[in-house]
């Protein structure tokens, strides 16, 4: 057991790098392509063969999480044939491919500079990271968006994964990518997928549940360190954690509209239909181009804690 968690945490730290150092290359095929095509066969396939939607979401859920356990159980067993070395290099692989980190904010970057070439290039950019309509979003809308998902997967694709690498490997890593997948092609609540989709979400938001008040309370450190308003933070985590449809989401968009006192959230068009959402954070200042930039400094100083941390564990390891 301890020779697991001394590769667990060496192989987190490994990955991390990778992540900061590479991204996501695009000549690269990403796991998530090929569970995404996962998703798309067996939806299909289960609204052709089964009529019950909603027994048929708990059979593409179950799939589609066990079997990406599986292949990187696999793997990682084949590995281990080899040698420590072996098995240290492919944990550490699949680790930096289920963090996103730099993917994150390449992309939340570009919204930025997109911006610089007007509205209408910011609302195209800002479109590549958002679920919600773009197309008559304003200028500090489309900065806000920005923030939001920024803050969102600070917690679905850096510390949640690093809490699964952490507890179980990247088996539990790559179970963890695959329900946050699911959710994010099936986990709608309009006509065509609550039915189909409605376990996904449940899981996503289940698995999701403690690392988004962890990832809120490592953004409010994180805001005393990068010199934000720390206090403020706190506060508004503590007022409006609730304020979102989701049971997880506010955590770390309070922390973030908090620390740069600004408001998110409010009513949005998803669908070409207009949803209503709690506001989260004070209205004290309009929120501005280089909000982005704090938004990604507290993703990556969040996750560089959390990352001390497990440095910590290797260090008692040896």
């Amino acid at each position: 057991m301890r020779d697991f968690f001394f590769l667990n945490s060496a192989a987190l730290l490994l990955g991390f790098v990778l992540d900061a150092l590479l991204g996501d290359p695009n000549w690269l095929y990403h796991p998530v392509q090929a569970i995404g095509k996962f998703i798309s066969f067996m939806e299909k396939r289960l609204r052709r063969t089964c009529k019950n939607l909603r027994r048929s979401a708990v059979i593409l859920t179950l799939s589609t999480v066990l079997l990406s356990a599986l292949c990187a159980f696999i793997l990682l067993m084949l590995l281990s044939l080899a040698g420590r070395i072996p098995l240290l290099t492919g944990m550490a692989l699949l680790d930096w491919l289920g963090l996103a980190a730099c993917s994150m904010a390449k992309e939340a970057l570009g919204v930025k500079r997109a911006l610089n070439d007007g509205v209408e290039a910011g609302r195209k950019q800002v479109a590549r990271i958002v679920g919600r309509d773009t197309q008559s979003l304003t200028r500090e809308e489309i900065i806000k968006a920005t923030i939001e998902t920024t803050a969102e997967n600070t917690t679905d694709g850096v510390i949640s994964p690093m809490f699964y690498a952490l507890l179980g490997g990247p088996v539990l890593l790559w179970a963890f990518k695959a329900a946050s997948t699911l959710d994010s092609m099936v986990g709608y609540l309009d006509e065509k997928y609550r039915d189909i989709g409605w376990s996904s979400a449940k899981l996503d938001d289940a698995l999701n549940f403690v690392p988004a008040r962890l990832t809120a309370c490592l953004m409010v450190l994180s805001a005393f360190i990068m010199r934000l308003d720390g206090k403020n933070a706190w506060r508004i985590v503590r007022r409006d954690h609730d304020k979102h449809l989701s049971p997880n989401c506010a955590w770390s968009e309070a922390a973030a509209a908090g620390s740069m006192h600004i408001m998110l959230g409010g009513t949005h068009e998803y669908f070409g239909k207009a949803v209503s959402k709690p506001t989260i954070g004070d209205d004290d200042r309009p929120a501005e181009p280089g909000d982005i930039n704090r938004a990604c400094g507290l993703m990556y100083v969040s996750s560089c804690i959390a990352l001390v941390f497990n440095t910590i564990l290797i260090a008692v390891m040896i």
